[in-house]
């Protein structure tokens, strides 16, 4: 599916123009071949010390950010910029200012573990103040301190600081979830009007990386890695930008409340819920409790999110078990067969049959304002709201659909910044199975400009949804109705494209 064409840069963004995203159908069969390419002399071509003269700061300035950072104070900052001019004063080097200075954010947890080794090798290749541990620094941190330090430092008629602001870019080594986490507090920006925002690349160090196939950043972590590193940081230094549609999903419970919150959703304030129930035409009671979140790939309910809960569950527990992609795969398999996916006689537990038993699907089609219901089919265990064309590791579920095909059902090629959601359903294990070795399609539902779900539990008491690969427990109310809504955010999500 082509998704290239030139689009105009949004106004003030000093990193360039703004594309369209890249074709990505290949993406889920060249990941291996990219990993045994890195071995070779594509990883060794960045010369090191042309690489530190693109993307390395100058010192006064990234001494004033990770001091900003550590502090959660912009003012430490400005002052160890102080400090730093004056040594470089007595002697110490100061360098010019930098072509596209990078910060990257390394997640520990995510690539077998080799988190530590990689913050190790960016140490070596930039500087350790441009490389931050998200298990220490939370990238809203750098969004509300590092980032502020350097605009305070720009109107105080620092140069250099002003072209950093305006050039900097974010390099992000985790999985789509970690990137999802960095691009949520970076469209912050856009809110604080503290524009232009950043734009962002990644390191593909989770399981399914889908967002990273989706904008030519791969599908895993490089044999070769500490040679490939550098092309990483080049490519992010140098790539085009292109951009991300972004969806807020808003859940209204009755009553309770989620427990164990990822990182995708917050809890909103009870002055804010009045304001949504407002929004939406809905009354909401003294118990009922609400949440929002962002995601950027995908949303989904049933069987796959379970398998996903249980999953992270385990690595939690047992984090010597998930030591890369290929582990991760097996245990997602072992538990795809034991909760049930696969083999379900008709008598067994409510809570292995249809989604149609709990939910209710409304969509709102382009340039529509009024809601309408779309029928599940009885069949579907697992129900994906998808924005990009990769899901479960590069897989395309959507499929490459035929003009005449499109005609037919109502719905237009897929983009991943067209303002739609693609809606489709996977039965069961072995139906989800061909889906993903992309022997058939999953079952088309719908395509929508926004969408909302009515659940209400019977003889559930709960249902496993999940974000961007962050799963939960939905807890269900059997004669109330628990809402999750979902409409396009206002503004793009900024990416850099790694397929150069």
């Amino acid at each position: 599916m082509e998704r290239a064409g030139e689009v105009s840069a949004a106004a003030g963004n000093g990193n360039g123009s703004v594309r369209r995203s890249p074709s990505t159908a290949p993406s889920a069969r060249v990941s291996i071949w990219e990993s045994v390419r890195a071995c070779g002399i594509w990883g060794k071509e960045v010369d090191k010390a042309e690489l530190r003269r693109q993307v390395v700061m100058p010192l006064h300035l990234r001494r004033a950010v990770a001091a900003a950072v550590a502090a959660k104070d912009e003012a430490a900052g400005v002052a160890a910029a102080s400090a730093a001019k004056e040594g470089a004063g007595d002697g110490e080097k100061e360098e010019g200012p930098t072509v596209a200075p990078l910060v990257v954010f390394v997640n520990s947890r995510s690539g077998g573990r080799h988190g530590p080794e990689l913050k190790v090798r960016l140490h070596e290749l930039i500087t350790e103040e441009q490389v931050f541990d998200l298990s220490v620094v939370k990238p809203s941190d750098f969004v509300h301190y590092g980032l502020s330090c350097l605009e305070r430092l720009a109107d105080q008629g620092d140069n250099c600081a002003k072209a950093a602001r305006e050039k900097i870019r974010i390099v992000v080594a985790g999985g789509d979830g970690t990137v999802g986490w960095m691009l949520g507090c970076l469209s912050d920006l856009y809110k604080m009007k503290r524009e232009p925002v950043p734009p962002t690349g990644i390191i593909p160090l989770g399981t399914g990386n889908d967002l990273a196939r989706s904008f030519g950043w791969g599908g895993s972590f490089p044999f070769g890695w500490r040679s490939a590193v550098k092309r990483y940081l080049s490519k992010a230094a140098t790539g085009p930008i292109c951009r991300l549609d972004s969806w807020q999903t808003v859940i209204q419970m009755p009553e309770g409340e989620i427990k164990e919150l990822p990182y995708s959703l917050k809890k909103v304030e009870p002055a804010d819920q009045l304001e949504i129930s407002q929004a939406n035409g809905t009354e909401l009671s003294e118990k009922a409790s609400c949440y929002k979140g962002v995601f950027y790939n995908y949303l989904s309910i049933g069987m796959d999110a379970q398998v996903a809960y249980g999953f992270h569950h385990l690595r939690d527990e047992k984090p010597y078990l998930a030591q890369g992609p290929v582990a991760n795969k097996l245990i997602y398999a072992g538990y795809s067969c034991t909760q049930g996916w696969f083999c379900t006689p008709c008598t067994a537990s409510p809570q292995l049959r249809g989604l149609k038993n709990i939910l209710r699907l409304y969509i709102k089609k382009a340039n529509c304002s009024e809601w309408e219901q779309v029928q599940m089919p009885s069949s579907v265990r697992s129900l994906v709201v998808l924005n990009l064309y990769n899901y479960g590791s590069g897989r395309h579920p959507w499929g490459d659909l035929r003009p005449e095909y499109l005609e037919k059902r109502g719905f237009v090629e897929a983009h991943s910044d067209d303002g739609l959601l693609e809606i489709f359903g996977l039965k069961e294990g072995w139906h989800a199975s061909f889906v993903m070795a992309e022997l058939i399609k999953a079952k088309h539902i719908a395509q929508a400009a926004a969408i909302k779900f009515e659940m209400r539990g019977g003889q559930w008491n709960r249902a496993y949804v999940q974000m961007d690969g962050e799963p939960w427990k939905q807890p269900l109310i059997q004669d109330q109705s628990t809402i999750l809504e979902i409409n396009k955010v206002p503004y793009h999500s900024l990416m850099i494209n790694g397929e150069q």
